[in-house]
C-alpha cells in the first residue's frame, strides 16, 4: 500500500452517549407484554411532516390500536412537547372514561421528555415506548402510508388552511369508512360498533 500511495480508511467506531440506556431502561415496551382484546387498551401515537407552501407542517396523530381509529390529531408548525401532550389531550376528551390505557410511541424526545411524562402520569397513562425498528409502531406507519398515499401524495396541498380541511375529510373517512382487512373489512368505527 506505501508503494502504491494508499492509506488505509478506517471507519469510525460508534460510541454510545453516556446515559442512553438509563434513559430509555425508564420507558419500557408495554406493548410486547399486552393483549389488545378491546378499546382504550392501547393508544398509539406518532408524528409525520407535510409540506405546504408556507412550509413543513408536522401532523401528530393518537390511534386505539385495536380498532384503528383516529382519536385525535393536530397540525403544527413545530414539533414539540406541547403539540404531542396537546393531541393526547384531545384523545383523553374523545375517549372519556378511559381506563388503564397503554399509549405506545417511537423513542423521539417529544415522547420521552419529562413533560410528556410528567403529563401521562397525572392523567393515569402508563407509557411505552419501542425499541429500535418500526415493528412496534406498525399501525401509524401504515396509517401515514396509506395518508400519504391516498391523500398527499402528487396533490398540491396550496396551505395549511386547505391542508387542515383535508386532513379532516380525510380522517373522517378513515374513521367511518374506510374499510380495513384487519377487522374483517369494516371502517374503525363499524368495527368499535360490533365490538361494544
Amino acid at each position: 500500500m506505501r508503494a502504491a500511495g494508499l492509506r488505509a480508511k478506517a471507519v469510525r467506531g460508534y460510541r454510545g452517549k453516556a446515559g442512553i440506556r438509563a434513559r430509555f431502561a425508564q420507558h419500557p415496551n408495554r406493548v410486547w407484554e399486552t393483549e389488545v382484546d378491546r378499546v382504550n387498551r392501547v393508544w398509539v401515537g406518532d408524528i409525520t411532516y407535510l409540506r405546504v407552501v408556507e412550509g413543513w407542517r408536522y401532523l401528530a396523530i393518537v390511534m386505539d390500536q385495536y380498532s384503528r381509529r383516529i382519536l385525535a390529531w393536530t397540525l403544527a408548525r413545530r414539533r414539540t412537547t406541547r403539540e404531542t401532550c396537546h393531541v393526547l389531550g384531545l384523545a383523553l376528551k374523545c375517549r372519556r372514561g378511559a381506563r388503564d390505557v397503554i399509549f405506545h410511541s417511537d423513542r423521539g424526545t417529544e415522547y420521552t421528555s419529562g413533560a410528556f411524562c410528567a403529563f401521562l402520569a397525572a392523567r393515569g397513562v402508563q407509557q411505552s415506548v419501542s425499541v429500535r425498528g418500526p415493528e412496534d409502531n406498525a399501525h401509524m406507519e401504515s396509517f401515514f402510508h396509506s395518508l400519504k398515499a391516498e391523500l398527499t401524495r402528487g396533490a398540491p396541498l396550496g396551505s395549511e388552511r386547505r391542508l387542515r380541511a383535508a386532513l379532516d375529510g380525510y380522517i373522517r373517512y378513515y374513521n367511518a369508512h374506510r374499510m380495513h382487512s384487519a377487522l374483517g373489512y369494516r371502517s374503525p368505527i363499524a368495527f368499535e360498533r360490533e365490538a361494544a
